[in-house]
């Protein structure tokens, strides 16, 4: 599986074969280009949340700043805990695992 990344990303290639793979460190899985269809009930699910639950917009984008600033951000993945940053922030109470939010 072959990730695409756009030029303001950190990432990693790595040459297998003939093809060179490249690992976004740094990406929400909005970011990873190509992955559109492998993300979509994730995306699906937080617009469906109900608002009672769900961030402000203001808020909830301010918590991917820092997540997108975290040595533990891994593909949209949190390397302590294993979720997905943009699942957690977007819910009101949650809380970052490693108190950066």
């Amino acid at each position: 599986m072959m990730i695409a990344m756009d030029k303001n990303t950190e990432g990693t290639t790595v040459e297998k074969g003939h093809e060179a793979y490249r690992f976004c460190k740094k990406c929400l899985t909005r970011d990873l280009l190509g992955q559109e269809e492998y993300f979509k009930n994730l995306r699906e699910y937080i617009n469906n949340l109900d608002a009672d639950i769900k961030a402000t917009e203001e808020l909830y984008e301010s918590r991917l700043a820092i997540c997108k600033e975290c040595d533990l951000l891994f593909q949209g993945m949190c390397r302590t805990c294993g979720c997905y940053v943009e699942l957690r922030a977007v819910i009101t109470k949650n809380k970052c695992p490693n108190n950066r939010w």
